[in-house]
């Protein structure tokens, strides 16, 4: 037997083995697959999301207003302010640091602006970009305390806290408030503006193209690695579904007022913060440092420029929620950034899946934590019962995430070492 034949008679057995793993795609495979990894430890969204529905569910068994379109697009205006500022929380926590100072930080900015704009007549867009450089810079600042004073985390956000806050008094005056003009676009983009129909079914459908595209660009790179990957006709099915649910929300919202365009921005920073994450160099790296700085170190990654990138961002995504919130209310006050906007910020990245102990995180964790608490406050209101009760679901709900993600972290620990 010649060389070639030999290498053929050894090759194809293996040929056939590849093709039926590659094709393995039946519904049984795919529940397997999903046990699998929910045995693993790897849960991704799943308990947000069963937590959200159980949450809707009692709710409008509660009170059938809840989920009218009209009170699901005010609960979108409202996810919209702090879910800014969680998604800067998701980047801090993926390199296993903390910001407590965003609430100020996003105070801060709210005053800021208004002392410009309305105080000194300065034009809008200018006074919106300084207050989002002075973000970057305060998140500068603490990397910088962090870098090179070895100051943890924690202190310097913590001193941050009360020196922002103090700033924010300072520059707001014993008037304690500023009236932003209404009529002004900042103050119609908080309060007023919703996209056109015909602009949230075309984004909704570019959305479902967007998955098929991101699951077919992954299973050919797999395929041309020689792993498994999923069929061209589960892709269809899957983007097929996408299409239909969001289609259905879109319409179901557009019987109301339709769909803010300040929850337009928030999701579409979510959907570049994903991008970055996952599919960039820099995305790897804050998964690397957070997950074992020492060894990321040894690969050669920058892990001060990292840590710098993370504050950086979290401080200026917290600017940007400021904003927000001042045009949401149409004013600047020294209640901006104070009260629960702190804790309500950390606590939706860690509800939605982001872990406290650093290298594992999403960007949608932001959307989807945001979302369970502002349902939370939304349900509450409705029912006309005491804020009190408001802070302890929701301390309830971060408690019960936190040992969700502690359990996972440990049932994958044991899994990696089987």
């Amino acid at each position: 037997m010649t060389d070639d034949t030999q290498q053929v008679s050894t090759r194809r057995p293996l040929d056939r083995s590849d093709e039926r793993v590659k094709h393995a795609d039946t519904a049984g495979s795919v529940i397997g697959a999903f046990v699998d990894r929910v045995r693993s430890g790897d849960l991704g969204s799943l308990p947000v999301v069963v937590g959200l529905v159980v949450i809707c569910t009692v709710f409008e068994s509660l009170n059938p207003v809840f989920l009218a379109p009209d009170n699901l697009v005010n609960l979108l205006f409202d996810c919209s302010t702090v879910g800014v500022i969680a998604l800067g929380i998701v980047c801090i926590l993926m390199v296993g640091e903390i910001d407590l100072s965003v609430g100020s930080v996003s105070g801060f900015s709210s005053a800021l602006v208004g002392v410009l704009w309305v105080g000194q007549d300065w034009p809008v867009a200018v006074a919106i970009v300084t207050a989002l450089l002075l973000g970057a810079a305060i998140g500068a600042l603490y990397a910088f305390l962090f870098n090179r004073l070895g100051m943890p985390s924690f202190v310097s956000t913590l001193a941050g806290l009360l020196a922002w806050l103090g700033l924010q008094l300072y520059l707001l005056g014993s008037s304690g408030s500023i009236n932003l003009p209404y009529g002004s676009p900042l103050v119609n983009f908080g309060q007023m503006l919703v996209m056109p129909p015909i602009v949230s079914y075309a984004l909704a459908a570019v959305a479902s193209l967007i998955v098929f595209a991101t699951d077919y660009r992954t299973a050919a790179r797999r395929r041309a690695a020689g792993l498994s990957a999923s069929s061209l006709g589960r892709m269809v099915l899957k983007a097929l579904l996408v299409t239909i649910v969001l289609e259905f929300v879109v319409y179901y919202l557009n019987l109301g007022r339709g769909i803010p365009w300040m929850f337009g921005l928030f999701v579409g920073l979510c959907v570049v913060m994903n991008y970055a994450l996952t599919r960039t160099k820099w995305g790897r790296s804050m998964s690397a440092v957070g997950g074992n700085r020492e060894a990321a170190r040894r690969a050669g990654i920058n892990v001060r420029r990292v840590y710098a990138s993370a504050f950086m961002l979290c401080a200026t995504l917290a600017a940007a929620g400021g904003i927000l919130a001042a045009a949401r209310l149409a004013s600047s006050s020294q209640q901006a950034g104070t009260g629960d906007v702190n804790l309500n910020a950390i606590a939706a990245a860690v509800i939605g899946g982001t872990s406290l102990f650093g290298g594992r995180g999403s960007a949608y964790s932001a959307l989807l934590g945001v979302i369970v608490i502002q349902s939370i406050a939304s349900g509450l209101t409705l029912l006309d019962l005491s804020s009190s009760l408001r802070y302890m679901i929701t301390g309830a709900v971060l408690a019960i995430a936190v040992i969700v993600d502690s359990l996972a972290r440990r049932s994958r620990l044991s899994h990696g070492r089987a």
